[in-house]
């Protein structure tokens, strides 16, 4: 059992993971095995208007170049060159270009379908075994690894794991029934997720507007549409989020402005809760907590992914050098350590998300005086931007 290693989810998160190990899984006579509710979507996949998308940092975009993904994605992501950041009704800007902190693009929005094609089809079946569509059901510790049940083809069988991750996003029932406590810690708001075009296009600039209703976000898509997460009271989200096209758009454009010009186009409309939750524990011997199951941010900042990414092949670099050495995958020691490199990262990047969505969520006045202060100080003084830059773009600061 020591030398398995069971992914539960196989989305973007669980497949990185398992593309970071599969050589090394490859070369040492163990196996991958993911569990994922979604079947696995082979040949090329066919955008709609309407695709979901994920925004990559620079540092995402380096990641990705190291699990040598990056060229396919290239021609298909969208450049995020420039962002604007404003307070609305307020002086207070900031701006940052690609060219002024020397990188090709600040990062990058991918469609998720494409995303996951790209990642499927680099996932080689001699090291990777697909269980899909298929039903992680429950799960309990052995003394060397991890008993898992699983639901498949309309049949139960038991897997068995001697590292076993957790990658089921931010609602993972397995946490709950392995009594792994997450803290959770509701906004009080609701994000309306949309994809918009308008009559100038994005000119690949991401803007972050905060709002006295909440945080808006449009970012740079393909075929100059943007995709929108506009942050709302609950109540007010799934009104405006039902509103007729025509409605939504003039909503919209008294929110955000006439930066891109008229908003001609409005897709269909998806409402999330917004809470941060964190795991209180992301690892115990033989177990890993990974993704959103041990961080769901806010997506306002666009860090969710990323961090989930850097610790994907932070834990990958930790496993493989544990595989080399003849130690087993999960060696609580091997995994802490994984943990205690990855915590500073975890704790600027979760404190970074929220601190910007409360204090751009007040509108008390002298907050709004000193945010706007705080906005016009980035955008005149090259330090403080360089560092805010570096932050956005997922880099050591």
């Amino acid at each position: 059992m020591s030398g398995d290693l069971t992914i539960v989810g196989g989305g973007m998160v669980g497949a990185c993971l398992a593309l970071a190990l599969q050589d090394c899984a490859r070369q040492s006579g163990w196996r991958i095995r993911l569990v994922e509710a979604q079947p696995p979507v082979k040949g090329q996949v066919q955008p709609s208007y309407d695709s979901r998308s994920t925004a990559l940092s620079h540092g995402s975009r380096l990641l990705l170049e190291r699990l040598g993904v990056w060229d396919q994605l290239a021609a298909t992501v969208e450049p995020i060159k420039h962002i604007h950041v404003s307070d609305r009704g307020h002086p207070g800007v900031t701006r940052l270009h690609a060219a002024r902190e020397s990188v090709p693009a600040l990062g990058y929005v991918v469609e998720n379908a494409r995303l996951g094609e790209v990642l499927l089809a680099a996932l080689n079946s001699d090291a990777v075994e697909w269980m899909a569509p298929a039903r992680a059901t429950s799960a309990r510790a052995m003394s060397d690894g991890y008993e898992l049940d699983v639901e498949l083809d309309g049949s139960s069988q038991t897997v068995n794991a001697g590292l076993l991750v957790l990658a089921d996003g931010g609602r993972s029932g397995l946490l709950d029934q392995l009594g792994v406590y997450r803290e959770i810690s509701p906004y009080g708001q609701t994000a309306v997720v949309a994809n918009i075009s308008s009559a100038m296009g994005h000119g690949s600039v991401a803007y972050e507007r905060f709002t006295e209703s909440g945080p808006l976000a449009l970012l740079p898509l393909a075929g100059q549409r943007s995709a929108l997460v506009w942050t709302l009271p609950e109540h007010q989200a799934h009104e405006i989020a039902a509103l007729p096209d025509d409605a939504f758009l003039h909503a919209l454009q008294q929110a955000f402005g006439y930066r891109m010009g008229a908003l001609t186009r409005v897709g269909a409309r998806v409402c999330y809760p917004l809470h941060l939750i964190e795991a209180q524990e992301q690892v115990r011997a033989n177990l890993v907590v990974l993704g959103n199951a041990a961080h769901s941010l806010h997506p306002i900042a666009g860090q969710g992914f990323n961090l989930s990414l850097r610790d994907t092949l932070a834990l990958a670099d930790k496993l493989i050098a544990a595989s080399n050495k003849g130690i087993a995958l999960g060696d609580l020691q091997v995994l802490q350590g994984y943990l205690d490199g990855q915590r500073n990262d975890q704790q600027l990047t979760v404190a970074f998300s929220d601190y910007l969505t409360r204090l751009f969520s007040n509108r008390q006045p002298l907050l709004t005086v000193g945010r706007n202060l705080g906005l016009l100080g980035l955008d005149l003084l090259p330090p403080a931007r360089r560092m805010f830059a570096r932050q956005a773009m997922g880099l050591k600061i």
